[in-house]
């Protein structure tokens, strides 16, 4: 199938689901089931191109497929059960209080964008499955860092259920394993997963393009819809405890906590 025709038909469908969910979260009250989409549109998106690129290495295509699609399952299972068990992540809640009366109008368009961006994050596995070339170590090495990845991102996600889950610990910070050396592993983690697909691609046409995956993530994790946002409403909740929290400790990349402020 053309390519272009291929992006075309993948952006129509999910700026058609997205104005599915914006009308099911008007309803519901809980915008947090776009965070949902996002991650299962990337995969379904992913699944579609590799079916699309008859010319692309089979083993390639078909290693490209179930790791985007793990990918996919596991974030979109994850969010879901929190969607559906707690309430309205507070980066909405902020969002809906800052725009006001225009609220429902701006989030409209919000979902529309999310939709662009589950393209976006979609078009380096449509290069990498044009990949003629032999599976081969560079491969293999995006599948390394995959595992690692994912397995990074399980592990943050369970220290900080498990930490949230004790009474005893409501309203403090998690300082538990991962969460001792950066004050957000799991966007780390997302961000390092983005890596392998960029290996996965060197060797198609143009498959240097792959690079803007993880910049482009590391810019909205960092600037944009992940740390500003999540660090706002901690300093809400948590006020000093989180100010502490950010003083001693890595916004993202881990490394060793700095040291305690003793108080007299």
């Amino acid at each position: 199938m053309n390519m272009w025709l291929m992006i075309l038909y993948g952006w129509l469908s999910m700026s058609a689901v997205m104005a599915l969910l914006w009308l099911l979260q008007r309803k519901t009250g809980d915008a947090g089931i776009v965070d949902v989409a996002w991650g299962m549109g990337v995969g379904l998106l992913t699944l579609f191109f590799v079916w699309g690129r008859h010319d692309g290495d089979m083993t390639r295509r078909i290693v490209l497929a179930v790791l985007a699609m793990g990918w996919a399952l596991r974030l979109s299972g994850y969010v879901l059960w929190r969607v559906m068990t707690m309430p309205e992540d507070g980066r909405y809640q902020t969002l809906k209080e800052n725009w006001g009366s225009a609220a429902q109008f701006r989030m409209f368009w919000f979902y529309q964008l999310q939709a662009a961006g589950s393209l976006l994050f979609a078009l380096p596995m449509l290069i990498a499955a044009g990949g003629t070339s032999p599976f081969g170590l560079v491969d293999l090495a995006g599948v390394l860092i995959w595992l690692v990845a994912i397995a990074g991102e399980l592990t943050a996600d369970r220290q900080l259920s498990r930490f949230r889950a004790n009474p005893v610990h409501k309203g403090q910070v998690c300082r538990e394993g991962l969460w001792n050396y950066s004050r957000h592993p799991n966007y780390f983690f997302e961000w390092l997963h983005w890596w392998a697909y960029v290996c996965l691609a060197l060797s198609a046409p143009w498959g240097w393009l792959t690079l803007f995956g993880p910049i482009l993530m590391l810019h909205f994790i960092i600037n944009v819809t992940g740390i500003p946002p999540t660090e706002a409403q901690a300093l809400k909740s948590r006020g000093d405890a989180y100010r502490e929290y950010q003083r001693t400790t890595s916004a993202f990349f881990p490394w060793l906590p700095r040291s305690k402020q003793v108080t007299t």
